[in-house]
């Protein structure tokens, strides 16, 4: 019997990255849309081309499978925000561009703000068993904490306020407009998820951050 070679050993891994994406992708939505104590495992198995087994394989358990969700879910708008330019962008047009990066992001994903809530309503007692925690918190303080820093350097921005004041008040508008969006519909008949006034929020969290930095 031939031995295997190391084409044959990246064709397994790669199948196995692609496994293990899809089993998180289904994941998520149950997670998302049943919440953790609704959410089962077998049918996650039956929306994937893989086992219940398998998932045992790859994550160990429901409670690892749901963690390994959460943190993924994480893990990408950490990615988004370490993309804005700290160094050498106007430090006013970043503030900006993270808001509008962190806006995008929640309006395309609301698998997310569900999984955050329903996390919240466990009174985060899965994720602060997440070996990637600090690293989830890393990049947003750190771009942020960049461009204030440079910011007040220019005399742009006050310096009462650090990044995680910051982070809640662009995180608070972008939750709340996607969360709230059926509740806020039905008392007060407006859509905060209506393309045609998309442009018009997506203005207003910046202007709404920068007019709070700059203020005297």
């Amino acid at each position: 019997m031939a031995a295997p070679t190391s084409d044959t050993g990246d064709v397994r891994q790669r199948d196995a990255e692609r496994t293990r994406a899809e089993i998180l992708e289904v994941a998520t939505l149950e997670f998302a849309d049943k919440g953790y104590a609704g959410a089962r495992v077998d049918e996650i198995a039956a929306r994937t081309s893989t086992t219940k087994r398998m998932i045992y394989y790859y994550f160990g358990g429901k409670e690892q499978l749901y963690l390994a969700a959460l943190e993924n879910a994480y893990s990408v708008i950490r990615g988004i925000e370490s993309e804005v330019d700290v160094e050498s962008s106007d430090p006013v047009e970043a503030i900006r561009r993270l808001a509008e990066l962190t806006f995008d992001h929640h309006e395309s994903h609301p698998d997310f703000l569900r999984l955050v809530s329903i996390e919240n309503i466990h009174r985060a007692e899965h994720l602060t068993k997440s070996d990637l925690l600090p690293r989830l918190a890393d990049p947003a303080v750190g771009v942020l904490g960049g461009i204030l820093e440079r910011g007040r350097a220019a005399g742009v921005f006050r310096d009462d306020v650090d990044a995680l004041d910051v982070h809640m008040v662009i995180s608070s508008f972008c939750v709340f407009r996607t969360a709230n969006r059926y509740t806020f519909q039905a008392i007060f008949q407006r859509d905060m998820l209506d393309p045609a006034r998309r442009d018009h929020y997506r203005t207003m969290l910046g202007d709404l951050v920068i007019d709070f930095l700059t203020a005297r």
